[in-house]
């Protein structure tokens, strides 16, 4: 199994394609980058940005450049030496256009009797129709030459059943068009979390995976790709399971997966997957970043609940609202238990991981099961009754619930009481524990050992297009921790200045402001309304509070518009915006060369003040960083300045030392600093590279900085990659080492 020193994450779609990709492929060489990673490229729903909602798996897809794009880029990453790793999406499929997508196109057409009846997840029992949620209080159907239409969307009339009025037609079809809002209580088929337009497959039938992947294991055997990421496998029934089918398919090509583990979950060892795509890491990473002594006035802000009961609220409300049909689904199967649905939306909200892999696990369904008796002494009976089917791994229900426990923690943990618990909104992101605030120089290098000796090939990532917040704008809210004094008072004068009326938000939102200021309006209005709406506290999705919302806008556009307000914010960036710069390239130079494989997000090699998704998918200006590398690599050193040129430096030296020489980074070793200011240092040996970064730089300053600091380091020759400055070894003052870049990456000579 080959496997890369790094990744390079592009996004896919019309608006870049894949001849662009391969444009870019010099740039990406010249950069240090070793593998190109790539977006789903399966056919998606028109004008998908995402390429996530596939909606043919036997094509690449004609908008992003088609079967002949494919091509091209796998020529043009070979002839600079890279190779290419793909995303590829086996839980669903789009069907928000049914007609663009065949199997459920023929579904709808043939009902049980389709040849890919077996291929969606759907509960016939419980309807012998798929019912579609999409009808609102004041839809009309009706019949345009030989479909069914509704609000421009057809849908196919079976053979023989078409004559009389529109409604009388769709009664006689294989589905049934519903109001949108029977979705959360009598849908019929799995889909991907709460998303009705996403409909669940069945990877773990033979015929379903051998067709939904063909053309991806032509990817493979034509050499074209070298590696798969493979999205949401805990939907499956059977993760374990296609990942053997995969490497058996793909003869053990590099397969990471996209899994989540919480605290100290590890990867199912019995899994064919190289690894995660990092959100452990880039935890780790922003937690050694934090002041810990900034929390009490942090929390103090805007007081949130305790975080394992607001979890648990938030976990339960889904399991009682938008995803009480999966819920239900499994309730049915257990028809002999009363009050069954209650008692496993309970254990879903208990649950302490997205979900076992039985009998893989039990102790999490066993912690879960605990935890609602404590909660729910009233259903002791029916958990009773529960616990030897859901701890049978042979039992449908078990089967079941396994892939609806995690739908449920995403959409109550990282969809809601992430926008609920603002203390430091840096925490809050995807894969991360908000209730851990910071972690000690000790612990961050227990868990790097950990993922040398465990998981080497797994990835590391700062940024992703799942994260909330891009990695700069989380590093300027780690330094917040530093000033938590000045950051009350900033808060306070904002609210009183512009008040929203709800105090958590008010401290998410312009904390998030301060992260990215300064920050184009419309790009913060839009964050805020999805923010606002995610925590379901003062609006929502499906019932904005109009008078709310504009109070809240209002707030933002005196941001704008008052010369008091913009101060404010003004003074609060300013006050961390150095330390943030600092932090980032600490954080980059860290995850660079730290144990895993690397992966740079697009564009972030520049500073990048992106927020939650889509704006983190905004175009990026490559011929910008390429002017930029090319004066680098002429010899410029840059400042670390607004330009984000150093960022760039820093990123380039660490992926092409990496990639050079990798013999470099072989081992890990904790190295610690001397002197007073120690713990501002966080540094590591790999093995002839050792990385040296500063931490909490505002503490450092306000101390009157390195003093007679010091780090010992092996006495022979070294070179600092990022400076280009050369060091006799022994020990070394960090005042010297860090005389022009908080960061250095010394390479044996």
């Amino acid at each position: 199994m080959r496997i890369p020193s790094s990744t390079y994450r592009l996004q896919i779609h019309a608006g870049f394609d894949l001849a662009a990709a391969a444009r870019l492929t010099e740039y990406l060489a010249d950069l240090g980058a070793d593998w190109i990673y790539l977006s789903p490229l399966l056919k998606a729903e028109p004008g998908s940005q995402h390429g996530y909602d596939v909606v043919d798996h036997s094509l690449v897809d004609p908008a992003r450049g088609g079967r002949e794009g494919l091509d091209d880029l796998a020529l043009a990453a070979r002839a600079h030496g890279r190779r290419l790793l793909v995303d590829i999406v086996p839980n669903h499929v789009g069907v928000a256009t049914p007609e663009q997508t065949p199997w459920w196109w023929d579904l709808l057409l043939r009902g049980r009797e389709s040849h890919y009846a077996e291929a969606f997840d759907i509960d016939w029992e419980l309807s012998p129709r798929v019912r579609i949620p999409v009808l609102g209080d004041e839809s009309q159907l009706e019949l345009v030459d030989g479909f069914l239409v509704h609000a421009g969307t057809r849908y196919p009339i079976a053979e023989g059943t078409g004559g009389g009025t529109p409604d009388e037609v769709h009664a006689r079809q294989h589905y049934e068009l519903v109001h949108w809002t029977r979705a959360d209580a009598e849908l019929n088929y799995r889909r991907f979390f709460a998303i009705t337009t996403l409909a669940g497959i069945r990877v773990e039938v033979p015929r379903v995976f051998e067709e939904s992947h063909a053309e991806i294991l032509r990817w493979i055997d034509e050499g074209l790709v070298s590696g798969l990421r493979v999205d949401h496998p805990d939907g499956l029934l059977d993760p374990g399971g296609y990942l053997d089918d995969l490497a058996r398919a793909t003869d053990g090509a590099y397969v990471l997966v996209e899994k989540i583990l919480e605290g100290d979950e590890t990867l199912p060892p019995h899994w064919q997957a190289a690894g995660t795509t990092g959100y452990d890491a880039l935890g780790d990473i922003d937690r050694m970043m934090v002041d810990p002594t900034g929390l009490p006035r942090l929390e103090a802000l805007a007081p949130a609940p305790d975080w394992l009961d607001l979890i648990h609220d938030t976990r339960l409300g889904v399991a009682d609202g938008i995803l009480a049909s999966e819920v239900a689904r499994v309730a049915r199967l257990v028809p002999d238990i009363d009050r069954a649905q209650d008692a496993l939306a309970e254990v879903a909200a208990c649950f302490p991981v997205y979900r076992t892999y039985l009998p893989y696990g039990i102790e999490h369904l066993e912690t879960a099961v605990a935890d609602a008796r404590r909660r729910r002494p009233d259903l002791d009976p029916v958990l009773d009754a529960l616990w030897p089917v859901l701890s049978d791994a042979e039992h449908p229900a078990a089967q079941r619930f396994q892939q609806t426990t995690g739908p449920i923690m995403a959409k109550g943990v990282e969809d809601t009481a992430f926008y609920r618990f603002p203390r430091l909104v840096s925490l809050t992101e995807v894969g991360g524990d908000p209730d851990e605030f910071a972690i000690s120089l000790p612990t961050f290098h227990e868990r790097q050992l950990r993922r040398h000796a465990q998981s080497p090939a797994s990835m590391t990532t700062l940024s992703t297009h799942d994260t909330k917040r891009g990695e700069d704008v989380r590093a300027r809210v780690n330094a917040l921790s530093e000033v938590p004094r000045e950051w009350a008072s900033a808060l306070a004068r904002l609210r009183e200045l512009a008040p929203m009326g709800d105090a958590v938000l008010e401290d998410l939102l312009w904390e998030t402001a301060v992260g990215a200021w300064p920050i184009e309006r419309e790009r913060l209005h839009a964050y805020a309304e999805k923010a606002a709406r995610e925590a379901a506290s003062s609006t929502t999705w499906t019932r904005p509070d109009d008078e709310f919302e504009s109070r809240m806008h209002a707030a933002l556009d005196r941001a704008y518009d008052d010369p008091e307000v913009a101060g404010v914010l003004d003074a609060a960036a300013d006050l961390v915006r150095a330390a943030g710069w600092s932090n980032s390239l600490a954080a980059k130079i860290i995850q660079l060369t730290a144990p895993g494989v690397p992966d740079v997000y697009q564009g972030s090699e520049l500073w990048d003040n992106s927020l939650v998704d889509p704006d983190n998918r905004r175009p990026v200006d490559f011929d910008e960083r390429q002017l930029l590398l090319a004066a680098i690599d002429a010899g410029a050193h840059p400042p670390v300045d607004e330009s984000g040129a150093a960022k760039l430096l820093v990123t380039a030296r660490a992926l092409r030392l990496r990639r050079a020489r990798p013999g470099l980074f072989s081992r890990y070793e904790p190295v610690y600093g001397i002197g007073e200011r120690r713990d501002h240092l966080v540094a590591f040996d790999r093995g002839d590279a050792i990385t040296l970064a500063t931490r909490l730089p505002l503490g450092l300053e306000r101390a009157g900085g390195w003093g007679d600091t010091s780090v010992l380091v092996p006495g022979r020759a070294f070179r600092d990659a990022i400076s280009e400055r050369e060091f006799e070894g022994g020990e070394l003052l960090l005042s010297d080492v860090f005389h022009r870049y908080p960061v250095a990456l010394l390479e044996a000579l």
